[in-house]
């Protein structure tokens, strides 16, 4: 009779006491999402070329990556380049940093994109895509390539066509929003860009969230917390602003032993799941935000768990 427990198909094979194993996010085993911020510096000079905010390593997760889902890169290309990075993910958003150029698709049946400077643009899986700049451009990039790479599964469809959100248009929409008599009893002053293939999570594509956010002067977005991973662009802002994050809030709904991360225009930073954050504007001045989070995806889980001080 063969001996079951040495066959080929156990030698994986393990098992573990329940308590010991039931949440493995610690040292040694899974690691907790790092703070980390990256400023403009990151991005301001050399040649045409992606540069991903990769923390792989800290992770222990194939890479490049920024969480275990999403990778956020920044995108140089000067003017009359082309630059064609291969990335195999469901979902790609980008923001218009600078200048202007086009995006070309591999596959024939989608639209091309003309993009300029402050537009955000979501591609789909399923095809590489060809960005050329007309002039000097820098793109701050997210998608989704982490969660496929864990997977181990390749996009083989677009499940939403190019989609175009003009700069004009998301202002003006976010101004509407801003002059509304209720705006000052909303938790934040912001929009969220949706598509309408995704009508049930209201986001940009079936994985991606992208907010577009003000932050007016001399005010404060009150804390909340998501257990989806903020990958956060500061598109502008005075001096004076920051986030504070933490674990609890006290009695007042205050975060307790925050973390502070400061802004500067053209940075980004991360917010790791299910800590309480607040934004703070101290000055005169309006100040510009653009989360990027896998919240797409965790709503379609239901596992959104959005809440609010």
């Amino acid at each position: 009779m063969l001996d079951r427990a040495t066959m080929p198909v156990t030698r994986d094979a393990e098992w573990f006491e329940y308590s010991r194993a039931a949440n493995p996010i610690r040292p040694g085993l899974t690691p907790r999402l790092p703070f980390m911020s990256w400023g403009p510096e990151t991005w301001a000079e050399g040649p045409s070329r992606v540069i991903p905010l990769d923390l792989s390593e800290q992770l222990r997760c194939p890479g490049p990556a920024t969480s275990p889902g999403l990778c956020a890169a920044f995108v140089r290309i000067d003017a009359g380049d082309t630059l064609r990075p291969e990335i195999a993910a469901t979902s790609q958003v980008f923001y218009v940093v600078r200048g202007a150029g086009r995006t070309v698709p591999d596959a024939g049946h989608l639209p091309s994109v003309d993009w300029q400077r402050g537009d955000i643009v979501a591609l789909p899986g399923g095809t590489d895509y060809a960005h050329a700049a007309s002039d000097d451009a820098t793109l701050y990039l997210v998608h989704d390539a982490p969660l496929l790479a864990y997977l181990g599964v390749r996009p083989d469809q677009a499940r939403f066509e190019p989609t175009l959100y003009p700069a004009e248009r998301t202002m003006d929409e976010l101004r509407a929003v801003a002059a509304s008599p209720e705006a000052r009893s909303r938790s934040r002053v912001s929009v969220l860009l949706g598509n309408a293939r995704f009508p049930a999570t209201r986001t940009i594509t079936h994985v991606i969230w992208t907010m577009f956010g003000l932050l007016p002067a001399q005010s404060v977005q009150k804390p909340h917390r998501h257990q989806s991973v903020a990958l956060d662009y500061i598109v502008s802002c005075p001096d004076g602003c920051y986030t504070l994050i933490g674990e609890a809030l006290d009695a007042q709904g205050q975060i307790i032993n925050p973390i502070r991360q400061d802004w500067q225009s053209g940075m980004a930073f991360i917010t790791p799941p299910g800590l309480w954050h607040a934004h703070y504007n101290e000055s005169d001045e309006e100040a510009f935000l653009m989360p990027i989070q896998d919240a797409g995806l965790q709503t379609y889980l239901r596992s959104l768990d959005i809440r609010f001080a």
